[in-house]
């Protein structure tokens, strides 16, 4: 058996083996943590917060995101301590000694057996799932990791579940810099945001209006989330805002983007949020608030895309 054989057969050897003990939810499902969470990425169903209109949908009261399943045993702020010792601390050292020394997370899926209400409070029992072979990646060799993550309530009922995968990685050596540099990735154009990607291409910033009771959306969907009306038309958008958040990546780096890269949750005057580059500033200058207004990236002939430069002096 040669040496890349005996250690995938270790790696492999920890299919199946549970990752340390049990973690419960450090809160019961809330109804403060849920209004924070559909504020942030704007989400306006009524059954998440309107005790009246959940009591008469058909959850009969207010439910939780199913998306926020991971949220309920996410650690806070400050770190958990270490304990180590576990079957995923044993795996991670052994890869580390085989020199994958990189860590990166590549997709993780969820399947809800229900909808979570508040007082429902969580347990998280994870598993080693899977150890891939050795594969050859644009990062480098290296092994994927799938975990899977059991959420129970409080009787001991499956509510919910993750597979988490992660690459563990050799870096590989740097490269020359490409003589030409990639186009950047096309974005996922479907029916309804087809309108926002032609209006981009004209400088247009477009925004998804009901025809029927005028709310305003985006991103682009097929229904209005006030009246359900499935008949909408575009408006201009000034161009104009405030920083709502941001976040400024620094890896992993791809060639077709200049690092650091700051990218923004725009406040638009009009009332809807739209996730873009930030530009024109110091990534450590960027403030929540900060006005800033439009301008365009063309990125090439088939891709333009907006961003936003802060508000000078003289432009307010």
């Amino acid at each position: 058996m040669s040496g890349g054989e005996e250690l995938l057969e270790q790696l492999q050897s920890y299919a199946g083996q549970q990752v340390g003990a049990p973690v419960a939810a450090p809160d019961e499902v809330n109804q403060a943590m849920i209004r924070h969470w559909v504020e942030a990425v704007d989400d306006q169903l009524p059954i998440y917060t309107d005790e009246a209109a959940a009591a008469n949908s058909v959850h009969g009261g207010i439910v939780a995101p199913p998306v926020m399943l991971q949220a309920w045993i996410m650690r806070g702020f400050r770190p958990t301590p270490a304990e180590g010792g576990s079957a995923q601390d044993d795996l991670m050292a052994l890869l580390d000694e085989a020199g994958f020394t990189s860590v990166v997370a590549t997709n993780c899926d969820q399947e809800y057996g229900r909808y979570l209400r508040p007082g429902d409070r969580l347990t998280l029992t994870s598993f080693i799932e899977s150890v891939s072979p050795e594969k050859t990646t644009a990062l480098g060799v290296g092994h994927f990791i799938t975990t899977r993550q059991e959420y129970r309530d409080q009787d001991g009922e499956l509510v919910g579940t993750m597979t988490f995968r992660i690459l563990k990685f050799r870096p590989a050596a740097r490269k020359e810099a490409p003589a030409e540099r990639p186009k950047r990735p096309r974005p996922v154009i479907t029916q309804d945001s087809r309108f926002w990607f032609e209006g981009a291409k004209e400088h247009r910033l477009l925004i998804q209006k009901c025809s029927d009771c005028g709310d305003l959306r985006h991103p682009p969907g097929p229904m209005c989330h006030s009246c359900q009306s499935l008949r909408w038309e575009p408006v201009e958008a000034s161009g104009r805002g405030t920083v709502h958040s941001y976040v400024v990546n620094h890896h992993p780096q791809l060639p077709a983007f200049d690092y650091p890269l700051a990218i923004g949750l725009i406040d638009l005057e009009e009332g809807t949020r739209l996730v873009a580059d930030i530009v024109g500033i110091e990534p450590d200058d960027i403030e929540i608030g900060m006005a800033v207004e439009l301008e365009w990236a063309d990125h090439d002939p088939d891709l333009s895309l907006p961003q936003f430069h802060p508000v000078t002096a003289g432009g307010a």
